[in-house]
Formats: C-alpha cells, structure tokens, sequence
C-alpha cells in the first residue's frame, strides 16, 4: 500500500499548508481570494447518464403508442409500483412543516422500536387522475402486486370500465412488477386473465427509466410532500396522510391496508412458465407482452 492519503482541503487546511512554506494568510483571506478566481462550495452534480440500453428510446415510443391505442379505445391504463417502505412509529420524516415547536422523535430508526413497516403499493388511474394505495404489513412480492391490481379490477376498475376486456399495465423493470420474475408473469395470468377474463398487456420502463413511470411523479411524489415532516406514529395516520393527498389537477387518492402475509422466495418451474398464454411483442419482447386467459383449465403451481 502508498503511503498517499486524499485529505479535504478546507480552508483552514489550507491555511495550514500556506504556513508551512513562509505565507501566513487568514482562512477568511483565502476564501475571498477563491471567490476572485472562481471557486466556491459545490457538491456534485447528477448528470452524466452512462450507458443506456439500445432500445431505451425505442421503448418510449412504443409505450407512447400502446397508451395512444388505450385510450383511443377507452380501455383501463393503469400505472403501478411500490413506494419506499416506511417504519410506524416516532421516527423522523424528512421535510419541514409550519408549527410553533419541533416535534421530538426517537434519534435511531430501529425496526424492532416500530409497530410495524410498511410496503405501501399504488395503483394510479391515468384515465380518471385517481390514486389507490394498498398498504401491505408483509412482503413486497409479485403475488402482493398482483393480488393488489385484482383487489383495485374487483373494487373499482369494472365499475369505472364496464365494457373493458383489456387492460394496459406500466411497471417499472425491477422490483415485485418487474419484467425478470416467472412469478409475476404467472400471477397475471392465474388472477387477472384466467380468472377476471382479461386481456393483460404490461409495458414495462427501461431500467433506471422509473422516473418517467407516471405514478412517480402523479401520486407518490404528492404524497410525499403531503406527510413530509410528520412522524407516520400509526398505520391510521399513515393512511389518512395518504388519503388526503390531493393536488391542484384533481388527484384524489384512496388508501387501504393490506394484513395478508406473503410468502418470499416461491420458484415457478419453467414447464409452468411454458404453459402461460403469453404474446412477446415484436418491439422490445423483454420489455412488453400480453397476456390473454386461457381457454382450458390451468394447472396451479
């Protein structure tokens, strides 16, 4: 190992070292001297992109073009994901809210301090501007997603979409919705096609492309701002955080919880994969698919 050390050059180091070879100068001196040549205090900046898959812009239009086909049809467009899991207690939540004193919270977020944590996931109506969050107390798996999406179909979208036999799903490419898990896939075709008699088409956005899935942005992100500050100390004011979240577009939101435990871990084998009625498009097969109930009986894994 070199004997190089990388050492902050604050002002006061600096200082030090102008010392060190015959110029004593103040640190104030020196930072009104920087200041003259150009420096000053910057963190970095986020911007260099890397590498990008091929066929990221590619996948863009084509999501542009599958969400153009649904509405045009009237069918459902739904955008789905899992927000931040959250721990239910007296734990700092980043934000600033107007009040005469600060509240004291516990100075550790330890999970064995809290009642519980929280997979909050959301399921954002592009049609109607309605948001609906299924607050789970178990794990975020594709069994969850998928039982979630069937909870909102049986509750509230055949309802909104009486005459609907399609439905449009944006997901992100990884977690419980992503495009690699056989059982999110297999899900979707037990619950939402063979049972619901639905035709499932998934567009899935390109990796480190979740930003531009729209319940980022339309419902999680006024969430946030709307419990931002306010320690979540129960699961009822979590959900009426969530509740109340609205913004100047007309958002209404929904919430629910979710007790049900889910298993983590369940493999679906490759001959059940094999027997998935499943259409890869011809654009990005990875990436967008369709899946359409079966017309005989299926066999559970």
């Amino acid at each position: 190992m070199s004997e190089q050390k990388w050492q902050r050059s604050s002002l006061r180091h600096l200082m030090d070292e102008l010392e060190q070879i015959g110029y004593w100068i103040s640190h104030t001196t020196i930072a009104r001297l920087l200041k003259e040549m150009g420096y000053s205090f910057k963190a970095n900046i986020k911007r260099l992109s890397g590498s990008s898959h091929p066929d990221r812009d590619r996948q863009f239009q084509y999501l542009a073009v599958q969400k153009a086909i649904f509405q045009q049809a009237g069918w459902p467009i739904i955008s789905v994901d899992t927000k931040k899991k959250e721990l239910i207690g007296n734990f700092k939540n980043p934000g600033q809210e107007w009040c005469r004193d600060a509240k004291a919270v516990n100075d550790h977020d330890f999970e064995q301090d809290a009642l519980g944590k929280t997979v909050p996931y959301g399921v954002y109506d592009l049609m109607h501007n309605h948001g609906y969050v299924y607050v789970g107390r178990s794990a975020d798996t594709p069994q969850f997603a998928v039982e979630v999406i069937v909870k909102w179909w049986r509750e509230f979208g055949q309802e909104l979409f009486p005459n609907a036999d399609n439905i449009l799903i944006l997901a992100d490419a990884g977690g419980s919705n992503g495009c690699r898990p056989r059982l999110w896939k297999q899900q979707l075709q037990e619950q939402l096609a063979d049972q619901l008699g639905l035709e499932v088409t998934v567009c899935h956005y390109p990796t480190g492309a979740s930003k531009w899935n729209p319940i980022e942005h339309r419902l999680f992100g006024p969430i946030s701002l709307n419990w931002a500050g306010k320690p979540l100390e129960t699961f009822e004011f979590m959900l009426a955080c969530i509740r109340g979240t609205d913004t100047d577009t007309g958002l209404q939101v929904n919430a629910f919880l979710v007790e049900k435990v889910y298993e983590k871990g369940i493999k679906v084998a490759k001959e059940v994969m094999q027997a998935l009625n499943i259409e890869w498009h011809s654009i990005c097969p990875r990436w967008n698919y369709t899946i359409k109930p079966r017309q005989i009986p299926f066999q559970s894994f």
